[in-house]
């Protein structure tokens, strides 16, 4: 036996490049590769002393597909699917699922009661509305399909809620569409504003009367730089639009006696928050809604949350820019006053870097997820997201888009073209279980420590958070690189009583390993999301 170990130390001593012995920055420049590690060396320091943001959740989204599930699938699928969503329970060693913390729910504006009619040529695409599109009057037994997931998300456990608009009811609409012609213009009617703000108030109300659940979060305008004039729900706003709105949602909110704080403003990417605003008043949205000096200003309205939100896309095609951008963000974010929220990410964008993403055709479910927990990591370390939320939770996978746009795929009886309202199956994918590395062990209130590694790369990198009561630190890693690197850790003032390891890769979804001596190598092998929680005395 002492034979055998004397040859693996000599293997791995040999193939071990020599490692710099200067903790590597927390902004880390793009070095390269990640080097295989000597068994037992400390190449990670975590110091519990140095803070960043306090996490509050990891989300997702009900658009599109979740209605239709939850109104015409089999109860055992519906709940299996749930339970993939939102169960934090960790049963024999195996996750039961990935306890998402925050769930978002689509206020529909009516483009699936209008059918065909809508424009919106992919039924799937199409979303309810509570307000009848016809007249106007209100049906809450509507979009009961997304009502049935927010219940699940509830019972759950999940804490934090946002209701989210990507059109006003198009009964309030200028076109009478869920889709625009009004460019980079709102497509609400001029004298609707205050109508628009009461009905979203009337939901959130009917919810927290109802069924006990509370919208924490009223995002009212999605991606207002972009003018969607066809294909889904979807308007243009101006910032000065997007203040009116909120004067009256703000109102409306107060008259209810309700504590929804309104999150803004969506913005359709991280560049639009601080760019020069040279789009028709769209662009530069922290100075033009969260700086007194501007007159779109609404930083004073009481309901308006310090917040502001944004979508991870456009900005991700390389290591370079996600940092930079996301530097910059968090930067202005923090001279306001302001946190910051990442509310909608998939792999949507072409432009990404061959030297760092084999590309669509030829990547592996993993190879995706792997690029989203790169996204994920560059979006918490960077920009200093609270919340991170991903794009649509269940979709059916078309067009070889793989799991591009989803965390579970589900597939109609008649096969992924079929129709969606035919009950037929599910399969969790490897976006699911690689956000899972994230959503099911850093917890809300969780806050962001220090951590240190050397060799950190492009290809190779951790982040680290720490319990409200500091008796559990959870690390998660990701390696791209074709080495395994060993994370066995130094914590600074803290004592280790346990730790598990839980690995997801090609062969592994959130595997469970427990490590016997507190002291022993943590290898994060090569192509994995390795998240370790340390419990501490």
């Amino acid at each position: 036996m002492k034979i055998i170990k004397l040859f693996l130390f000599m293997c791995l001593f040999l193939s071990c490049i020599s490692c710099n012995d200067d903790p590597t920055p927390t902004i880390a420049p793009d070095t390269g590769a990640g080097e295989e590690t000597e068994e037992g060396n400390e190449n990670v320091t975590i110091s519990l002393s140095t803070t960043y943001q306090t996490i509050e959740s990891f989300a997702a989204s009900d658009c599109w597909a979740p209605n239709y599930i939850g109104t015409y699938w089999t109860e055992t699928e519906k709940e299996d699917i749930a339970k993939l969503l939102f169960s934090n329970n960790i049963t024999g060693g195996k996750p039961d699922g990935i306890g998402l913390s925050g769930w978002r729910f689509n206020l529909g504006g009516g483009t699936a009661q209008q059918g065909a009619a809508s424009g919106i040529e992919d039924a799937t695409r199409r979303a309810e509305s509570f307000m009848n599109p016809t007249d106007g009057t209100l049906d809450w037994t509507k979009q009961a399909g997304q009502q049935y997931f927010l219940e699940k998300a509830k019972s759950y456990g999940c804490e934090q809620f946002v209701m989210f608009s990507n059109t006003p009811p198009v009964y309030l609409t200028r076109n009478g569409k869920g889709f625009s012609a009004s460019g980079a213009y709102s497509n609400l009617k001029d004298d609707a504003y205050d109508d628009f703000a009461n009905y979203i108030v009337s939901a959130i109300d009917y919810f927290k009367t109802n069924k006990g659940i509370d919208f924490d979060y009223i995002s009212p305008v999605n991606e207002p730089q972009y003018n969607w004039e066809s294909g889904q729900e979807g308007s243009g706003w101006q910032n000065s639009e997007i203040k009116k709105l909120s004067v009256e949602l703000n109102n409306a909110i107060e008259n209810k006696g309700l504590n929804t704080k309104i999150l803004l403003a969506e913005a359709a990417a991280w560049n639009y928050l601080y760019e020069t605003d040279n789009d028709n008043g769209r662009k530069n949205v922290i100075y033009n809604l969260f700086d007194n000096a501007s007159s779109s200003y609404v930083g004073d309205l009481k309901h308006v949350a310090p917040i502001v939100a944004g979508h991870s896309y456009w900005t991700d095609g390389n290591w370079e820019n996600l940092v930079n951008v996301r530097t910059t963000v968090g930067t202005k974010a923090s001279a306001a006053g302001l946190k910051v929220y990442q509310t909608e990410w998939s792999m949507l964008g072409d432009g990404y870097s061959s030297s760092e993403f084999v590309g669509f055709d030829n990547a592996s479910y993993m190879d995706i997820a792997l690029y989203m927990s790169k996204v994920i990591h560059c979006d918490l370390v960077y920009a200093n997201v609270s919340s991170w939320s991903y794009w649509t939770s269940i979709d059916l996978e078309r067009w070889s888009h793989k799991n591009r746009f989803l965390l579970i795929k589900v597939t109609p009886a008649g096969g992924d073209y079929g129709d969606i309202t035919q009950s037929g199956t599910h399969a969790a994918t490897k976006t699911l279980w690689v956000l899972g590395n994230y959503s099911l062990f850093i917890r809300p209130d969780y806050k962001r420590v220090e951590l240190e590694m050397k060799n950190t790369s492009k290809e190779l990198f951790g982040s680290a958070y720490v319990s409200p009561d500091g008796k559990k630190v959870v690390a998660v890693y990701t390696n791209l690189s074709a080495n395994r690197y060993d994370v066995r850790a130094k914590l600074a003032n803290a004592e280790i009583e346990s730790i598990k390891t839980y690995t997801t890769s090609q062969t592994q979804d959130l595997e469970e390993e427990s490590v016997k001596d507190t002291g022993n190598s943590i290898f994060v092998t090569p192509n994995s999301v390795l998240t370790v929680v340390y419990n501490l005395k």
